[in-house]
């Protein structure tokens, strides 16, 4: 097996290649790549949770239950009186939190009102001592 070594007409140039290899980056590339992709899972993992399954109970009705509802323009009414303002709601519900069983309070709010109001409704509640809250939504259509 022959091998030439220099140019064949004898000369001592050598002939220069100007060309960049790029199998190299190609391959350093690719590696980078899988890398990534196998530490980005362990990157993106976070607190270990148990989070609230969605459990839809129907509303058990009972009179000594206080009925809230939140209008989309922030008016709250108790049943069905309309609430002059947010220290009357507290009064109101300081007195009933004393009684024994405590009532639940309920809350219904229009699907358009601000969170802000239905948090304020929140914490007149907690000011007042109650230590039942909820809310009534609709359950969603089905198909």
């Amino acid at each position: 097996m022959a091998m030439t070594v220099g140019a064949a007409d004898g000369g001592d140039e050598e002939q220069m290649n100007s060309s960049i290899n790029t199998t190299p980056l190609v391959d350093v590339m690719l590696v980078l790549l899988i890398i990534f992709l196998i530490t980005i899972p362990v990157v993106t993992q976070s607190v270990q949770l148990t989070l609230p399954k969605e459990i839809n109970v129907p509303t058990q009705t009972k009179p000594e239950n206080i009925l809230l509802a939140v209008t989309k323009d922030g008016d709250i009414y108790w049943n069905t009186k309309k609430m002059a303002d947010m220290e009357t709601i507290v009064d109101a519900l300081k007195k009933e939190s004393i009684k024994e069983p405590q009532p639940e309070v309920h809350i219904r709010g229009d699907e358009n009102v601000r969170y802000e109001s239905v948090g304020r409704l929140i914490v007149a509640c907690q000011r007042a001592g109650i230590a039942k809250v909820g809310f009534i939504t609709e359950p969603p259509a089905k198909n």
